[in-house]
């Protein structure tokens, strides 16, 4: 590293603020408050999913593993896995790609935990409303000649989802069945559009698909996340999770939040437009233990009742350590791919391409 950055350092402590003033442009006032919370005496079962994936660009191909789990735990701890390593080319939107696929097989995952093991709760990792604002990758192009799926190709994907026999990505067999053209020279076939185009299209869709049979057991479902860019409370540039951290230590909750999905997307969904848009979400900060984080909670429906909110908080600590909950924070140490676990991957599949930095590290 250049000295010259050390003294950038320097210079930064001055200015750089780490936490935000405590003035009247942070007030608390009707957006938190202090209250402690009982972890649930219910008898429930609970599952909680997370997922992973890296990307290893070599001079010919990117390597990507990818992994996602689903931990249920009713009295004895049970697993529910998919992974795969996919070598890819160099594409637009590789970055938006790779992530669909996790989401698909972490969401295979969630709805194998839901359908199979009826578990009572699913806590899952993330945002499921930001999901749904973000679709499909924005400037990303649509085959041309895919406007909308017809019924019986949505009835394919459909009954490929619901086998629950295999969490594998549906849409590659959908492609060559229905699209047999893809990277082929057909006349009149625009551009000879690429694989990819299809691959990130269909894939959205599938995404889509898995989260609709999902939200068809909307109760179910609790997201959690630990970071957040959302601002609604203090309409600040910071946002509120980082506020709320920063500016209170005992246990609470913030002012509930209500937003419809039809309010915050501009892009039609390919598929079940108007289910998606009649969603309602419930959102709402809590922290679990004194001094630690602030958790952002989503419930995929409009909930009025305090008592019920608070019954659900209740739910969530339960099996929480140190004011996470831990079968979330397992799901994650256990799916995630750091770069040390991609290089043992390649060493194993004996692939030795170089990505033209090595001549940097001698």
């Amino acid at each position: 590293m250049l000295k010259s950055l050390y003294v950038k350092a320097l210079n930064n402590r001055i200015y750089l603020k780490p936490e935000p003033e405590k003035n009247e442009d942070f007030s608390l006032k009707d957006k938190w408050f202090d209250r402690p919370f009982a972890k649930s005496k219910k008898e429930f079962s609970i599952a909680a999913g997370d997922g992973s994936f890296n990307i290893k660009k070599f001079l010919m191909f990117n390597y990507c593993p990818v992994s996602a789990e689903a931990l249920i735990y009713n009295g004895d701890l049970k697993n529910i896995e998919q992974s795969e390593i996919f070598e890819m080319d160099h594409i637009p939107f590789l970055r938006e790609l790779i992530p669909n696929y996790m989401s698909i097989f972490e969401l295979k995952c969630c709805l194998k935990a839901i359908n199979e093991y009826d578990v009572d709760y699913y806590l899952f990792d993330g945002s499921i409303l930001g999901d749904l604002q973000n679709h499909y990758p924005k400037g990303a192009k649509q085959p041309s000649d895919m406007k909308k799926l017809t019924p019986g190709e949505v009835k394919l994907f459909e009954d490929d989802i619901n086998d629950l026999s295999s969490l594998d990505l549906s849409f590659p067999n959908i492609k060559r069945n229905i699209y047999a053209h893809v990277s082929k020279d057909v006349d009149g076939f625009k551009d000879y559009e690429s694989d990819d185009v299809y691959n990130l299209y269909l894939s959205s869709i599938e995404k889509l698909l898995v989260l609709k049979q999902i939200l068809n057991k909307k109760n179910k479902i609790i997201s959690i996340s630990k970071t957040s860019s959302n601002n609604d409370l203090f309409r600040s540039k910071a946002p509120d999770i980082g506020i709320l951290d920063q500016l209170t230590e005992k246990q609470g909750i913030s002012k509930i939040i209500y937003k419809k999905v039809k309010d915050s997307t501009a892009i039609p969904f390919p598929v079940y437009d108007e289910f998606f848009n009649e969603l309602w979400f419930t959102i709402f900060y809590v922290r679990l233990k004194e001094n630690k984080n602030v958790l952002k909670v989503e419930l995929p429906y409009y909930v009025k009742d305090e008592d019920e909110i608070t019954e659900i908080i209740e739910i969530i600590k339960r099996d929480s350590a140190e004011g996470y909950p831990y079968l979330l924070n397992k799901a994650h140490n256990d799916v995630v791919i750091t770069n040390n676990h991609v290089d043992e991957l390649l060493k194993i599949s004996r692939i030795y391409e170089t990505t033209n930095r090595e001549q940097l590290k001698r």
